[in-house]
């Protein structure tokens, strides 16, 4: 079971990679030695650094239609295709356009594998480790940006695009050997093949009709012929809500727009440490964050761990957007442009460690919380019929939201300061308090099929075999 999530997740830290590819190649675009060809005014390093989120929306369509048409795994090994093409792009980029289709095509990678992958660990896993492995795609898509920032430091641009087609690689010779998920078998009606791939998974002692007994066939194949109308049932509306709703939240936090122009905002922020060391550090404490957020999944729960990871993005962007309001850095002469090197130094240093201080302490909180636990969320919400489409639904709305937000980002700063996207994000954080207080179910220690009969009863886990509520084309709840 770890081989094959391991295999998975390699997917996840070239999404993780990839997303912040910009932060520190952006300012050598602005710099005076670049090739004249490739050099960036602000509306183009606006596209380079937003183009990403835009790929990965139209990866998380085309993931819509390959999750169920070939299945989570071969989702995950076609994401390969668009990232090893998209790192050769940019590795050898002679015009911007070479970039910009590289950095969309990375982004196509990045969706399919975030609408794929944390469906196929949820399938393979064990209720009892769900949860820490759930977790892991957000580990590794973390460890993936400390990677880039750390080989930022000392690689040229170009390399680091080379350095970003090995993990796909990887990812494509381990998968290829692990087994599809046991789920997915049973709705095609495959039990033998389900089986076999489930005591692969479980170990040879393990009692796996068991678990398939959990997973009844007839059950399967009844919900695999679902149409649009009964789409309108609470069992498959409610979750796709919820699941919609939380990626929708989880990108208005900022965090896409506060990673991709990670080195700009600390340059902006005039910290004493160059601001490429300033990633790295960020990075490390993120990584830090989602392996605790990993250890607690399965004790604390997913409930307690988004209240804090709320309240701990709340208070830390009500703070800098009092800093940064109180502490404007004066007007240039010219436009100020986000993604260049050169930036005001009037702020006082307390001020500015203060700053500093508080990104850290949201992005902190947002690797507590918001960030492991809604990709885990939605591939435990989501019923089986609709898992494959709703993931890339879910995947889609979220990167479009990613998209507009990291675009309008710099024209924001640049017209208003730092403070007024820092405001927006505070009031994002109280919609996250209410959304998971009033609408998010606890699943620590629940099967998925638990899970999925809380949404067709209403407000209940246990599964009763001899009610007919079991089937559910059989009954609105």
């Amino acid at each position: 079971l770890y081989l094959a999530v391991f295999s998975a997740v390699l997917g996840n830290f070239n999404f993780g990679y990839s997303l912040v590819y910009s932060s520190p190649v952006l300012p050598k675009f602005k710099g005076p030695d670049v090739d004249p060809r490739l050099r960036m005014d602000t509306e183009q390093a606006a596209w380079f650094g937003s183009i990403y989120s835009l790929g990965a929306a139209a990866g998380g369509l085309g993931a819509m239609l390959l999750n169920d048409l070939i299945g989570r795994k071969l989702s995950i090994l076609m994401s390969a295709v668009p990232s090893t093409l998209g790192y050769m792009l940019m590795g050898g980029a002679v015009d911007l356009w070479m970039l910009h289709l590289g950095r969309f095509l990375t982004g196509v990678a990045g969706g399919m594998t975030a609408a794929s992958i944390p469906v196929y660990i949820s399938e393979i896993s064990h209720k009892k480790v769900r949860g820490a492995l759930g977790s892991c795609p957000q580990i590794t898509a973390v460890f993936g940006t400390l990677t880039l920032y750390a080989l930022g430091l000392v690689v040229p641009w170009r390399w680091l695009a080379v350095a970003g087609a090995v993990p796909a690689v990887l990812m494509v010779i381990l998968l290829t050997f692990m087994p599809s998920s046991p789920r997915r078998l049973l709705s095609l009606g495959r039990e033998q093949h389900a089986e076999k791939n489930l005591r692969w998974l479980r170990g040879s002692q393990y009692d796996t009709q068991a678990e398939l007994r959990n997973s009844p066939s007839d059950s399967i194949n009844t919900q695999a012929r679902i149409t649009w109308a009964q789409l309108a049932k609470p069992i498959y509306y409610r979750p796709i809500l919820i699941s919609v709703g939380m990626r929708f939240l989880q990108q208005m936090t900022g965090i896409t727009p506060i990673l991709v122009y990670l080195e700009p905002i600390f340059a902006k922020s005039n910290v004493s440490l160059e601001p490429k060391f300033d990633a790295a550090i960020v990075g490390a404490v993120r990584l830090f964050s989602v392996i605790v957020a990993a250890s607690l999944m399965d004790k604390a729960g997913r409930k307690a761990l988004l209240y804090t990871s709320s309240m701990l993005m709340f208070l830390s962007s009500l703070t800098l957007t009092m800093i940064s309001h109180s502490t404007p850095c004066p007007p240039d002469p010219a436009p100020h442009n986000l993604t260049a090197l050169d930036y005001s130094s009037n702020n006082e240093l307390g001020s500015v460690l203060q700053l500093c201080h508080h990104i850290v302490d949201c992005l902190l909180g947002y690797a507590l919380g918001w960030g492991p636990i809604t990709w885990l969320l939605m591939s435990e919400v989501l019923p089986l019929v609709a898992r494959g489409v709703a993931s890339g639904l879910c995947v889609t709305v979220s990167w479009l939201t990613a998209f507009a937000l990291t675009h309008a980002f710099t024209h924001l700063v640049d017209g208003y300061g730092l403070y007024v996207p820092y405001l927006l994000f505070t009031v994002v954080c109280v919609f996250c308090l209410l959304f998971n207080a009033t609408c998010i179910p606890e699943t620590r220690n629940r099967s998925l099929e638990e899970i999925e009969n809380y949404f067709r009863t209403g407000r209940t886990f246990t599964i009763d075999r001899g009610h007919p509520s079991v089937q559910p084309s059989r009954t609105s709840k």
